[in-house]
């Protein structure tokens, strides 16, 4: 099937140029005098790239520019402009063209700029593929893991959706706590309920019964109005306590008389108010050893503790970091409308090998910074915010079996985006096709797509 290009060209003669160019190379084309005909050109039928003039009757390219971000935001936008208005070009670019071109126009810089257009696209429909996938196979409420003490976690939270028992969350800062609350919350019976995510540690202890209670008008020096707490905008649903350890004791005794009681009273009311609110609280400190020392009530411990989700770090599932890579990715060049084809093999060893203090946030925050540098090309070692000096001599053994595990579903990542042809696989590898059949059998990888549904369903 031949691809379309659409023409957006106010003179005639140069529009008809282009258009009898491209046709002579196999390309549709499609033209349009101005900007207005081709936005309604547009709502009618998708094409493959957009070929535009800055400067039109009607509706200017720049216009239509920001139109078609709207209206179709994955179609790349080549625009053309000429010298003497550079800045437009520059412009675009910022807007979110894809190129642009510089009148007049070389025709074999079009052509070419055109074709790697169209290879843009083929490769962003590829990864919306492949996330989608992904998404379906690998990720649980936008939790991410293959790792089988996640899946245990992911089965637990499916669980727990379909009650309002009280939990608590325990990780390192970055694990994902605030996800997993969410993923209770918004997977089941409380899904259209409000979900009411409070940071404990961020409340000075003055105000705190205020805010989680609410307040009478008068209870106190600027309390000029009646205030509804945390507690009751959450009423049916979720309140999600953050950093529950760092409650001070005060807090911790009436928060425990709201969850025995079923009740709150705002700060200088006497009437109480019954609320229905399931409680999620995380903290990134041992609750255990704050109650031996005295600075949590045990009580308390007992009410939020019905069932305890100990979430690992990312050093302990380092088997997921291609996936979470590959998801980063996804998002950010969604989110910022950049252009990124992949990743790098060192850029993807030093992110293996790198010692994640910060979790999940860490590499996810690596993956945003890199993306905003790589523009229009894979994310390399040069991108990393740190170095490695990681030498496979010195591996360890479990590095050495998490190695393995990430070249595996590297690999099958990698497979998959190309529907299984493994020439085109070794070459994005940027390896042999004979070494990518070595390595498939090195690591089991199943010979073709439905083998490997199989196995990760009989995993999960």
């Amino acid at each position: 099937m031949s691809r379309s290009v659409l023409i957006v060209e106010d003179e005639q003669v140069l529009r008809e140029s282009m258009a009898s160019l491209l046709e002579d190379e196999g390309y549709e084309s499609i033209q349009a005098p101005n900007g207005r005909v081709a936005h309604d050109l547009l709502l009618e039928r998708e094409v493959d790239v957009v070929l535009s003039d800055v400067r039109m009757p009607e509706m200017d390219g720049m216009d239509l520019l920001a139109h078609l971000k709207q209206l179709a935001p994955q179609t790349p936008v080549i625009m053309m402009t000429g010298y003497g208005t550079v800045e437009n070009a520059v412009d675009a670019i910022r807007t979110g063209a894809w190129d642009y071109l510089l009148k007049p126009v070389q025709f074999d810089d079009l052509l070419h700029k055109i074709k790697r257009a169209i290879e843009f696209r083929e490769i962003s429909r590829d990864r919306e593929t492949m996330a989608d996938q992904l998404a379906e196979q690998c990720t649980f409420h936008h939790l991410v893991s293959e790792s089988p003490n996640m899946r245990t976690l992911f089965e637990q939270v499916r669980k727990l959706s379909t009650v309002k028992s009280n939990v608590l969350i325990v990780g390192a800062s970055g694990t994902g706590k605030e996800l997993f609350a969410r993923a209770i919350h918004f997977n089941g019976i409380t899904r259209n309920k409000p979900f009411v995510p409070v940071n404990c540690g961020a409340i000075p202890e003055a105000l705190l019964e205020s805010e989680l209670f609410g307040h009478k008008k008068g209870a106190f020096t600027g309390a000029i109005a009646d205030r509804v707490g945390f507690f009751e905008t959450a009423n049916g649903g979720t309140v999600f306590l953050d950093e529950i350890s760092s409650l001070p004791k005060s807090a911790q005794s009436a928060l425990l008389r709201v969850l025995e009681e079923r009740i709150v009273i705002p700060v200088g009311d006497t009437r109480a108010r019954p609320i229905d609110v399931r409680v999620i609280a995380a903290s990134n400190r041992d609750l255990d050893h704050m109650v031996e020392a005295g600075e949590f009530r045990e009580d308390l411990l007992y009410r939020l503790n019905v069932v305890k989700l100990q979430l690992p770090t990312l050093a302990s599932r380092k088997g997921d970091i291609p996936l979470l890579v590959h998801h980063f990715i996804d998002k950010y060049s969604k989110q910022m409308n950049k252009h990124v084809t992949g990743i790098t093999n060192g850029a993807i060893r030093a992110l293996l090998t790198h010692h994640w203090r910060g979790n999940i946030r860490e590499l996810e925050n690596v993956i945003e910074r890199a993306i905003i540098f790589a523009e229009g090309r894979e994310i390399s070692l040069a991108d990393m915010p740190f170095t490695t000096d990681f030498d496979d001599h010195d591996a360890g053994e479990d590095l050495r079996e998490s190695i393995q595990q990430f070249e595996r579903q590297h690999i099958i990542y990698c497979l998959r985006r190309h529907q299984y042809d493994k020439a085109e696989t070794a070459q994005q590898l940027g390896i042999g096709i004979s070494s990518l059949y070595r390595k498939c059998e090195e690591l089991e990888i199943p010979k073709n797509l439905e083998e490997i549904d199989r196995q990760r369903a009989g995993e999960s």
